[in-house]
């Protein structure tokens, strides 16, 4: 069976990309990257695919006159490749509705929430000012709206009293690295697809035991 063909995005150091490098060295795995994109050249993330040997290109976006240009420049290099899925891996940019459209459904993202709560940046300072009892982090389909779309996957991290952005975003990163390859799996077994507003899962069991915070005896 072929393999899923990803292209991985990344602005910056690439601990997720890494994730998905260590996963698709696995024989049994049913996907490989095909190219790493990153729109900053001092991304360490670059250095990390250059190491596997993979494609790794910078395509900086201060190299174009307007966000369409570079856009357009990415979207030639995914398809260059082969791209069949594009997965957004730290890439700090908000993409036009275009470019978004042209993947609907073949793009996903990682986001350090649960969404739809604490959308955009700073979201592990905003939960724990709220005094909420979970922060986590989601992928989801990308939709043109800023961290909108289909809710692949989400993992729940209880937030401590004495809990801070640091802690929290070190706790959330953890589960950031098992569910990314685990939700590609999903993807390129067909075990997961998007129907309307939400994701269908086929041979996929969600669970059903709960998480309480603060832990009860």
């Amino acid at each position: 069976m072929a393999k899923l063909k990803l292209g991985v995005m990344i602005s910056g150091s690439g601990t997720n990309l890494q994730a998905i490098i260590d996963a698709c060295a696995e024989a049994d795995y049913p996907a490989e990257i095909q190219v790493v994109i990153s729109n900053r050249p001092e991304a360490k993330g670059l250095e990390r695919a250059e190491k596997a040997g993979i494609n790794a290109i910078c395509i900086d976006h201060k190299n174009f006159e307007t966000r369409e240009a570079f856009e357009g420049a990415v979207h030639n290099c995914l398809k260059e490749h082969n791209v069949e899925l594009v997965c957004l891996a730290g890439f700090m940019r908000i993409l036009n509705s275009d470019f978004v459209n042209r993947w609907r459904d073949r793009m996903i993202n990682i986001h350090p929430s649960l969404l739809p709560s604490y959308k955009g940046l700073h979201t592990h300072a905003r939960a724990i000012e709220d005094g909420v009892r979970f922060g986590g982090c989601t992928i989801h389909f990308v939709r043109p709206e800023m961290d909108n779309g289909p809710i692949l996957m989400q993992a729940a991290v209880p937030i401590a009293y004495d809990e801070t952005p640091e802690s929290l975003a070190a706790k959330t990163l953890t589960y950031e690295h098992k569910m990314y390859p685990a939700a590609i799996r999903m993807i390129a077994e067909g075990k997961a697809r998007v129907s309307g507003n939400k994701v269908a899962f086929n041979g996929i069991d969600s669970g059903d035991v709960g998480i309480i915070s603060p832990a009860t005896k």
